[in-house]
C-alpha cells in the first residue's frame, strides 16, 4: 500500500512560481516511474510530468520550459518546480506512477493562477 499526500499548492499571479511536493508513505516509490498530474474541472486527468527512478524526464508539451520534476528516492518524496505559471494551469494537481493500476490517488492540491 502506497499513500500520496500532495501539497504546496495556491493561488498565485500569472508568471509566478509554485512548488508542489508530492510525499509517500507505506511502500513509497518503489523502481516506479512517478509522475504529476493535472485536472481541471469537467476535464480527463492528464499527465503533465514523468521521472524515472533514474531521473530520466518527460514532460508534456504545455509545461516544457517551465515546470522541473524531481524526485528523493531516499524520502519517498517528488517535487514539482513550476515557474512562468498561465491561467490555463490553474487546476488539481496529482502525483501517482505512470502505470496502471495507478497507487490509490490522493486528494491532490489546488493551484489557481490568476490576477
Amino acid at each position: 500500500q502506497v499513500q500520496l499526500v500532495e501539497s504546496g499548492g495556491g493561488l498565485v499571479q500569472p508568471g509566478g512560481s509554485l512548488r508542489l511536493s508530492c510525499a509517500a508513505s507505506g511502500n513509497g516509490f518503489g523502481p516506479y516511474t512517478m509522475a504529476w498530474y493535472r485536472q481541471v474541472s469537467g476535464k480527463q486527468r492528464e499527465l503533465i510530468t514523468s521521472i524515472s527512478i533514474k531521473n530520466h524526464t518527460y514532460y508534456a508539451p504545455s509545461v516544457k520550459g517551465r515546470f522541473a520534476i524531481s524526485r528523493d528516492n531516499a524520502k519517498n518524496t517528488m517535487y514539482l518546480q513550476m515557474n512562468s505559471l498561465k491561467p490555463e494551469d490553474t487546476a488539481v494537481y496529482y502525483c501517482n506512477r505512470d502505470i496502471s493500476p495507478p497507487f490509490t490517488w490522493g486528494r491532490g492540491t489546488h493551484v489557481t493562477v490568476s490576477s
